[in-house]
């Protein structure tokens, strides 16, 4: 079904400004970097992880006791080793780097240390600042846990929902804002969130952020924080990009790194090669093997998200659909439809290449090439997490 290693330049080279970029040009897309189609294969190297020996219980802290009380009801007993070296830093009140692959409990990591300190001391406040609308809503989900009963008023600042319950919800004087930078900046133009008196800034998922051409929000919303701050920085990647933030908005920070290696190693990669009276069908193949069992598929635009999805389901598959079109209460519901398991199938445009997390997709599928080679390890960095072996396969026009 699948296509083996050994690929020649052969025809790709002479088609490469055929196939891959005069569709596009037709197109409102925009156009697609040409990626060589041996880049989409390769062998999975999951690395060998070395028991990791904590230097902490949660109960070592010294944590104020309602978030410590929270966390034994979480069955929160050895962190893991980010939250292991980043913790007692951030509750001393230094500023942090932590350099950390998805699913390694990074968002425990900073939401202790910040919760911790929006209780023992009530003049503070803290912002935390995430790339997706999905993950702001995630890492706000794990501080009404972590923060259960604490009293402290917050607010999520997303697009795709009612600017008048984050209006309200402003209202109150939050002492914890997380949000996407566009949201946060929208309400800081229009005089609905002030930010001066903030003295803890949380940066989740930096790298990505600056993917996504927020550079501009995220150095004009630091530059109206407290300059007496906390600052904590997380990131998949240290470029040159993430430091120029870093080393402008920080003083002296604390540099953590537990990665282990790319995300991309721990996924078995290969192509599909199809024809255009075959494609669906090619796809419809993958999907009744066995051991596919729980697949994220990403294609160009929302009209082609949803065409497909029909389709998957008319052919009998539990699937559904996630794009920027859909309003956030809907993509909220598919999202969870597809962690519970409800759908095993689940469609959708680079929204969903970032900031997912759902630990147990088997399969990525490209069934659109990515707009760049950067675009294609995010969404198959969906895949192959919590040390298990994932699949990516991409669909290659013969």
């Amino acid at each position: 079904m699948y296509q083996n290693t050994d690929y020649r330049n052969r025809r790709y080279n002479q088609a490469r400004t055929q196939k891959y970029s005069s569709s596009r040009s037709r197109s409102r897309q925009p156009k697609k970097a040409f990626i060589h189609p041996s880049k989409f294969v390769q062998s999975a190297k999951p690395i060998t992880k070395e028991t990791y020996i904590s230097k902490h219980n949660f109960i070592d802290f010294g944590l104020v006791d309602l978030i410590q009380q929270n966390l034994q009801s979480m069955k929160f007993q050895i962190p893991s080793p980010i939250q292991d070296q980043a913790i007692p830093y951030g509750l001393s009140g230094r500023d942090i780097v932590g350099i950390a692959n998805t699913g390694t409990g990074k968002t425990a990591a900073f939401a202790i240390p910040v919760l911790n300190k929006l209780i023992s001391v009530h003049t503070s406040k803290a912002i935390i600042l995430a790339p997706t609308r999905e993950l702001a809503e995630q890492i706000e989900q794990q501080c009404l846990t972590i923060g259960k009963t604490s009293g402290l008023d917050g607010a999520l600042l997303i697009g795709g929902v009612s600017m008048r319950n984050q209006l309200s919800d402003l209202g109150y004087n939050p002492r914890i804002v997380i949000g996407t930078p566009g949201r946060v900046k929208d309400h800081l133009e229009r005089g609905s969130l002030k930010i001066s008196d903030f003295n803890i800034v949380v940066l989740d998922e930096v790298d990505r952020m600056l993917d996504m051409g927020f550079v501009q929000d995220i150095t004009h919303i630091l530059s109206l924080v407290n300059s007496d701050k906390q600052s904590f920085f997380f990131s998949a990647t240290l470029d040159n990009r993430v430091k120029k933030i870093i080393e402008s908005f920080s003083d002296k920070p604390i540099y953590i790194s537990v990665k282990m290696g790319e995300t991309s190693e721990n996924v078995e990669q290969n192509v599909v090669e199809y024809s255009s009276v075959n494609k669906i069908d090619k796809l419809h193949d993958i999907l009744i093997d066995s051991n596919t069992t729980k697949t994220l598929i990403f294609d160009d635009t929302q009209k082609s998200v949803e065409k497909l999805s029909r389709e998957l389901v008319a052919r009998g598959f539990s699937a559904d659909s996630m794009h920027g079109g859909k309003s956030q209460a809907q993509r909220q519901r598919v999202l969870k439809k597809f962690k519970t398991n409800e759908i095993a199938v689940l469609v959708a445009t680079d929204v969903a290449a970032r900031g997912l997390d759902v630990s147990d997709i088997t399969h990525v599928i490209n069934y659109s090439l990515p707009q760049s080679y950067e675009d294609y390890v995010h969404r198959i960095g969906r895949t192959g997490r919590a040390n298990k072996v994932g699949h990516a396969l991409t669909f290659i026009e013969q």
